[in-house]
């Protein structure tokens, strides 16, 4: 059921417990002396669901050759995301590629992936279960895909942050061990 269920969405388990979703493909003719040459493009999102993925694209003249190509450029292209609880975000961000721009926002627990079309493929991919998404400009699929990595590659988590700065996580969070005799508000 789970097997047949991913395949209606286009996706693929690979070796390594890594993941692709098929976004798009498309069909270019290029006009020579006996008739039309048909090729195609395709793009793919490659993810392992713990935080990193990637996106690839390919050239063919054969759609499983494109395909192929693709995932093999998305395996090499991968990042990693700091999730927060292993489940969302841990700022909001925006991204932009071309005339596409992309807002992110992480949402609580129970949200569910708010995305559409591409963006829905590159947080499934990365394990994301709780996000609002908005895309503005370009529906073109390239440049949404494109948007939301430039996102994702100014996600910082506090850890690294607070590395970088040289203090401590809840310096940066904000929190401060509570004083004795002191009342602590939870808020």
């Amino acid at each position: 059921m789970a097997r047949q269920d991913r395949q209606d969405r286009g996706e693929r388990q690979q070796d390594g417990e890594l993941i692709d979703r098929l976004v798009h493909i498309n069909r270019v003719a290029k006009v020579v002396k006996g008739g039309r040459r048909f090729g195609f493009a395709a793009m793919v999102i490659v993810g392992d669901q713990k935080g990193r993925a990637g996106f690839g694209h390919g050239k063919a003249r054969e759609v499983p050759e494109a395909i192929r190509k693709a995932t093999e450029a998305a395996k090499n292209n991968m990042i990693r995301v700091p999730l927060r609880e292993g489940r969302t975000l841990h700022h909001d961000i925006s991204g932009r590629h071309g005339a596409g721009k992309v807002i992110i926002r992480t949402a609580p627990p129970g949200t569910g992936i708010i995305a559409g079309g591409p963006m829905r493929a590159v947080f499934e991919a990365l394990g994301v279960q709780d996000v609002v998404t908005k895309s503005m400009g370009t529906s073109n699929p390239y440049n949404m895909v494109r948007a939301t990595f430039d996102a994702l590659k100014n996600q910082m988590s506090p850890r690294s942050i607070a590395a970088k700065r040289g203090k401590k996580v809840g310096d940066i969070i904000g929190r401060r061990p509570a004083q004795p005799g002191e009342q602590v508000v939870e808020g």
